[in-house]
């Protein structure tokens, strides 16, 4: 478990911020940006928020669903039915991975 945290954290950070333009030579942009689907926008709100609100709270808010709105991907955690309370929520760049907001709901 430890080690896929850090491998998705190493995909986090490579996607938000740690490459080199794409005008640069010999960078690469794929057409689809860094987070193309559903899935990779799922794990990157993972990585993001285990180390902010610890392993068990985000596990226990699986599963996450992702959402695109225009070039933005809404990543929210959802509860067992009958439980109230909030979720946390992550809304991320599709094109370059950038972490736009990052909020637990009450």
């Amino acid at each position: 478990m430890r080690k896929r945290l850090v491998a998705i954290f190493c995909i986090v950070l490579f996607a938000a911020g740690g490459v080199v333009p794409s005008t640069a030579q010999g960078s690469y942009k794929p057409k689809a940006g860094y987070v193309p689907d559903a899935g990779t926008a799922v794990l990157i709100a993972e990585a993001i928020l285990t180390p902010i609100y610890g392993a068990d709270q985000i596990h226990n808010e699986r599963p996450f669903r992702a959402t695109l709105q225009g070039q933005i991907w809404f990543v929210r955690g959802s509860l067992p039915p009958g439980y109230d309370g909030g979720v946390a929520e992550v809304e991320i760049s599709k094109d370059d991975g950038r972490i736009l907001r990052v909020m637990h709901g009450k």
